[in-house]
């Protein structure tokens, strides 16, 4: 695949690989225009949680289905630009952490399905730090019973073929095109 050349710029200065895109096999994600996302937090979250329209409408009936069930899902992340990603594997970098670790972790500047404006981290009371631990909760399992009814999928399951992380938070409206 060929990159738009910022973002090949910017994985050139990032010292990720030529061959990311095919050793990963990770699909470009363009970053949604900032002018259409809309917020999903209760406004108690910084930076505020944004995804575009179709998908904030999916993540409402999510969150509300899992209310009725007595299920309290909260809305941890959402849009991140593709500065801010590049911005994330800068300091990361600057802490010592090796370049192949961190593409473990999170996916290449483009590449990450948080650009799309489609991509939601979900936390619940006690579990909003992004941790494996969220998996053993009854808001994961509920989610694992539920979210594709509404057009979200679990991205990163465990031994996932792109070589990410398990991230049993990050959940990806893949139903439309999320507008």
């Amino acid at each position: 695949m060929d990159l738009p050349p910022a973002i090949a710029a910017l994985h050139r200065e990032l010292g990720i690989p030529a061959n990311y895109t095919t050793h990963r096999g990770l699909p470009f994600h363009a970053e949604a225009p900032e002018r259409e996302l809309v917020r999903v937090d209760r406004g108690d979250v910084d930076p505020p949680v944004r995804l575009l329209p179709g998908a904030a409408a999916a993540w409402q009936r999510l969150e509300a289905g899992a209310a009725l069930d007595g299920i309290k899902l909260l809305p941890v992340s959402g849009f991140r630009s593709v500065a801010r990603q590049a911005e994330i594997i800068r300091r990361k970098r600057a802490a010592g952490r090796d370049l192949d670790d961190i593409l473990r972790l999170i996916a290449a500047p483009g590449f990450s399905e948080h650009h799309s404006g489609r991509a939601l981290d979900i936390g619940c009371p006690g579990h909003t730090d992004l941790e494996e631990n969220f998996g053993e909760t009854s808001a994961f399992r509920w989610l694992q019973c539920h979210a594709t009814g509404v057009g979200f999928r679990l991205s990163y399951p465990r031994g996932n073929a792109w070589g990410i992380g398990y991230e049993p938070w990050h959940w990806f409206f893949a139903s439309g095109n999320g507008a």
